[in-house]
């Protein structure tokens, strides 16, 4: 049987692709440089594929930085503002990733957004009015040309022209049907150039169908595409979607002359059911996504074999492809980079080179009838993998209503803490890392090795905290933060605090542009043994009389950021690891820190995306997951949360129901748009949409900064408003950090001024 892949890790088994960019950036390599490395890594993973007989490779899955943003310039929908700087193509392509400050100009970066139900984020096509789609690029063609030099014959994989519609910024009058048109053309000409190349299949990623559609949704996409297709060539073209099924819009997707389509079985709860109630085209091939592209726990190859028998009774068996069920972006790259954790921990894993190999079996198993592979995959599927935590489960089960519920309400603590920290108007705050600067991550790694002592390490931290909070004391910031300098990551440091958890050397997943992060692995009920946070905090509160805030990570947010168990369902793996994080609020509150920060910046991530799916499925307990940490705070106890890079207007009601006392959002990359949501659902928690973008190297001056809080008076009581950056700063550098906290204190003390 044949198989295939949507995409592959393009960061490379080492981070290769990161380390190099970050050398460009720095002016330490040249292009030439950087481009060498990334075509060793495309043909890295080529080879990879090719090794396990993977019979659909993808070519132009890689990206230097998103595939999104590579959408956007291959349709010449590239703001003015970063055409007349003036760059070369690949500076001006980092301009809008990243921002620019320069001799050339100075230009803020595109919004950035998690893409779907995932922790990657993509960056956001803005058009306006006098925005000319058509084909401007080369990137799908190189790249193609490429592999086939090189001797691989690819599906070259490319962002459909309805979800980049879709999920673009319009900034004037005109619409996504405005450009339905231009769009259609520019990707006939995209067809046009695969044909002159000789290429066999071309895929359309159209993601977005598996959303809520209305009649006119569905209406511009299949009048998008009738116009692609009536003009494909000799080229056979793929629509493949993933991250759920498509039940608005099937037997519209089955009767377009697509040659394949691409269902996820695995999210998808409908696929099967569509697949069965409908039937599936005689004349199409079926990409089947069963195996999981998200998740890192080995695939049950009977349940898979059971489940393609089952699509075998609508679809020719002939026209089957087996397929992971979204791309391996979104799992580490392989295991095989795992030197110390147990074998009876990783025969468990299956990472992106480890899927390749799952597919290749699989396929042997259905069309060789290869009982070896099958049998020797169900030992890993007998007995009980972990014992059972009774003391947690008793607590689970004796959780009731009254531990999800703070009281006094909201209105009666919002007063008692007014009184209590007497802040003054637009109170000023961090959201809680700063710069993680070199001598931090050497002595963070030789603590590890056991080269330094504890002492030595513990000592060089308190020196670390003591100068961030003389920092932010000379800045004059009114609610500190001891910098989290001890924390490799807000998840994983966590994750190694807890029991239940067990962590890898190299399993890093993009997250955005250079930004890599490494899930912990939840292995086992999750419980707390001893504090976690506390001694550091305490001491950061000892150097200052100001407020320290304590720094937690939620539940909801580290069980999104970890990779989760599959054999218990999520929400009681939150309201585990919730249970372990209200432990620690009680400790920090009785230790003298009053104001204690839980981010859920993650909260978002793992909505389900049809809007019927919300509350059942997720918001009803993610939020009770929230309210289990801080339900028995004091009342003179104020509770932060911060939310990051998502849409959150839509369930703003739900976020203002977690009960906190302030919450911080990411605003500035999106222009401060969620100011009109807060106001109008009357929003009762007091704010801090982010005064600027922390994932830009750029300084914004005081003017901006200043320019931002009055857009926000605007929207917000000035009683609930506060000042900060949109994140953390931890992948910041010192200089423009300490520049950036400067202005940004100074705006808000003008403002302040102005309003007396």
């Amino acid at each position: 049987m044949k198989t295939s892949i949507i995409g592959h890790p393009r960061i490379g088994a080492d981070r290769e692709l990161k380390f190099a960019e970050e050398k460009y950036f720095r002016k330490e390599i040249s292009l030439d440089q950087l481009k060498a490395v990334a075509l060793d890594l495309r043909n890295k993973a080529f080879e990879a594929q090719k090794a396990q007989n993977i019979s659909f490779i993808p070519s132009n899955d890689f990206s230097y930085y998103d595939n999104m943003l590579d959408t956007a310039v291959l349709l010449n929908a590239v703001p003015a503002r970063y055409k007349n700087l003036g760059l070369d193509s690949l500076d001006e392509y980092f301009a809008m990733a990243r921002g620019y400050q320069g001799e050339k100009g100075d230009v803020k970066a595109l919004a950035m957004k998690k893409w779907f139900n995932t922790n990657y984020h993509y960056m956001v096509t803005e058009i306006d009015d006098s925005t000319e789609i058509k084909l401007v690029g080369n990137k799908p063609f190189e790249l193609y040309k490429q592999a086939k030099q090189a001797g691989y014959e690819t599906k070259s994989v490319i962002i459909g022209g309805f979800t980049f519609l879709k999920l673009a910024r319009y900034l004037g009058n005109k619409k996504a049907e405005d450009f339905a048109d231009a769009v259609a053309n520019a990707y006939v000409d995209v067809l046009k150039k695969f044909n002159e190349l000789g290429a066999e299949y071309v895929a359309f990623d159209e993601p977005i169908l598996v959303t809520d559609l209305n009649k006119q949704d569905i209406e511009l996409f299949s009048s998008i595409y009738k116009k692609i297709l009536a003009n494909k060539g000799n080229v056979k073209v793929i629509l493949q979607t993933y991250f759920g099924d498509i039940r608005d819009c099937y037997n519209e997707v089955c009767g377009l002359d697509f040659d394949g389509i691409g269902l996820d079985f695995v999210e998808g709860k409908k696929t099967l059911e569509l697949v069965s109630r409908n039937g599936f085209p005689k004349d199409k091939i079926l990409f089947a996504g069963v195996v999981n592209g998200k998740n890192i726990w080995r695939n049950n190859y009977a349940k898979t074999v059971d489940l393609i028998n089952k699509i075998k009774q609508y679809c020719d068996s002939e026209n089957i492809v087996i397929s992971t069920s979204c791309s391996l972006l979104h799992v580490p790259y392989t295991v095989k980079s795992e030197t110390k954790l147990d074998q009876s921990y990783l025969e468990h894993f299956a990472f992106a080179t480890e899927k390749l190999e799952e597919l290749c079996q699989l396929g042997k198993i259905i069309s060789e009838n290869n009982t070896q592979l099958l049998e020797a995959n169900q030992k890993l599927f007998t007995g009980d993998r972990i014992k059972k935590d009774e003391k947690v489960w008793a607590r689970m089960n004796a959780l009731t209503e009254k531990d999800f519920v703070r009281l006094p309400e909201f209105a009666e603590r919002e007063k008692i803490q007014r009184e209590k920290f007497n802040l003054p108007l637009l109170p000023t705050t961090t959201i809680g890392s700063f710069p993680q600067t070199t001598d931090v991550r050497e002595h963070r790694r030789d603590f590890k090795k056991n080269i330094i002592s504890e002492e030595e390490y513990n000592n060089f931290m308190k020196n670390k905290i003591a100068e961030c909070v003389k920092l932010q004391e000379e800045l004059d910031f009114d609610v500190l933060v001891h910098g989290e300098f001890e924390r490799n990551d807000m998840v994983e440091y966590f994750g190694e605090c807890l029991d239940g958890y067990i962590f890898t050397q190299k399993a890093w997943v993009q997250s955005y542009g250079t930004r890599c992060v490494k899930p912990p692995v939840v292995w086992g009920d999750i419980s707390r043994a001893k504090p976690m946070t506390v001694e550091w905090s305490v001491y950061a509160q000892s150097l200052t009389n100001r407020p320290m805030k304590g720094m937690l990570t939620g539940p909801v947010t580290i069980l999104n950021w970890s990779f989760p168990r599959e054999d218990i369902s999520l929400k009681e793996s939150a309201f585990q690891i919730g249970l372990a994080i209200a432990d620690e609020v009680l400790d920090l509150e009785k230790n003298g820190i009053k104001i204690i920060q839980v981010d859920e910046a993650a909260l978002r991530e793992k909505l389900p995306l049809r809007k019927a799916d919300w509350k059942s499925d997720y918001l009803d307990w993610a939020i009770e997951a929230f309210r289990l940490v801080h339900s028995h705070a004091a009342p003179d106890t104020q509770i932060h949360t911060h939310m990051c890079y998502s849409e959150f207007n839509d369930i703003l009601t739900d976020i203002d129901n977690m009960d906190a006392d302030v919450i911080t959002f990411e605003a500035s990359r999106s222009d401060l748009t969620i100011l009109d949501a807060l106001k109008a659902v009357n929003f009762k928690t007091q704010v801090g949409p982010g005064v600027y973008d922390i994932h830009s190297p750029r300084v914004p001056s005081v003017e901006e900064i200043v320019d931002a809080i009055k857009k926000m008076l605007d929207k917000c009581q000035q009683s609930k408003l506060w000042v900060n950056p949109d994140c953390g700063l931890k992948t910041r550098g010192e200089k423009e950090t300490v520049a950036s906290l400067k202005n940004l204190v100074q705006a808000a003390k003008q403002v302040r001024e102005e309003l007396k």
